[in-house]
């Protein structure tokens, strides 16, 4: 997948480094910015009393403001500063935001979180559930802010022979293609032949060799560790630039009620994610 339109998400509130990430990222893969800036108002009203307050009226009308002279600034800021983009900016309540940004997902090769979104949880979670749940968009959360070189060095895949997997793989294409290494990294590999082969991840490494990536498979032992706690080790181990993984196997609610990798990659993880769904 080629990447030539890039949504950056930016929390209304604070977004100077994400959108300096953003420009970087964009100038070093050619690709046309769209900067979308969100602010989520206070939760809608539940009475009539509420409906009618002026106060509350006026206090959502200031935010809206607030978030038109942004937007002009981000303008300003961007102009003769990249040679493609253009500014959106959302106003709508939390139920709803992840609908507002998946409509706009819709029309990016791929959507960048960068830390100061990334940090603003109601934000992150809303982005999750619209780009990589109701759109077909990738999804790239750098909440440590490091800079993303067109050609990273080296890329950690994990790898457990699921669609969400395989997607990840296909949609990261590019930058698989451009890093110097890709390991694919399975977690104590103890799945059937049918679903991982006679040698797991060699069918998946053989793939991406015919599409001229340098690759070669780990398989590690968790020793009794959490997946999640031995990928990111195994990342560091490896001096990985950036992680690509399928998001969410198992239902989502259970994620949430009980956790899983895919959410403690997004809360403890220094390196980059890329995620597909």
């Amino acid at each position: 997948m080629s990447i030539k339109t890039v949504l950056c998400i930016l929390d209304v509130n604070q977004f100077k480094n994400d959108l300096k990430g953003a420009v970087d990222f964009c100038q070093t893969h050619g690709a046309h910015l769209t900067a979308l800036i969100v602010s989520m108002g206070g939760t809608p009203p539940h009475s009539a009393y509420d409906a009618l307050s002026i106060t509350k009226l006026n206090e959502r009308q200031r935010e809206i403001d607030s978030l038109t002279e942004k937007a002009a600034d981000i303008r300003s800021q961007l102009s003769g500063n990249i040679a493609s983009f253009d500014v959106q900016e959302v106003y709508t309540e939390f139920p709803w935001a992840d609908e507002d940004i998946a409509d706009r997902a819709l029309y990016g090769d791929l959507v960048l979180i960068g830390p100061q979104a990334a940090r603003n949880e109601e934000l992150q979670q809303r982005v999750i559930d619209g780009a990589l749940f109701q759109s077909p968009t990738p999804v790239l959360v750098n909440a440590s802010g490091k800079t993303l070189q067109f050609a990273s060095k080296v890329i950690l895949l994990a790898w457990d022979s699921s669609e969400e997997a395989a997607r990840a793989a296909r949609q990261s294409i590019d930058l698989l293609q451009a890093a110097g290494k890709v390991h694919v990294t399975i977690v104590d590999p103890l799945a059937p032949q049918s679903v991982n082969g006679k040698e797991p991840g060699a069918d998946i490494a053989v793939f991406l060799a015919r599409h001229g990536v340098n690759v070669g498979v780990d398989c590690i032992a968790s020793g009794g560790r959490l997946v999640d706690e031995t990928l990111r080790q195994h990342a560091v181990d490896i001096g990985a630039d950036i992680i690509v993984m399928g998001a969410y196997s198992h239902l989502r609610l259970r994620e949430r009620l009980f956790g899983g990798v895919t959410r403690s990659m997004l809360e403890d993880s220094d390196i980059p994610l890329f995620l597909a769904h």
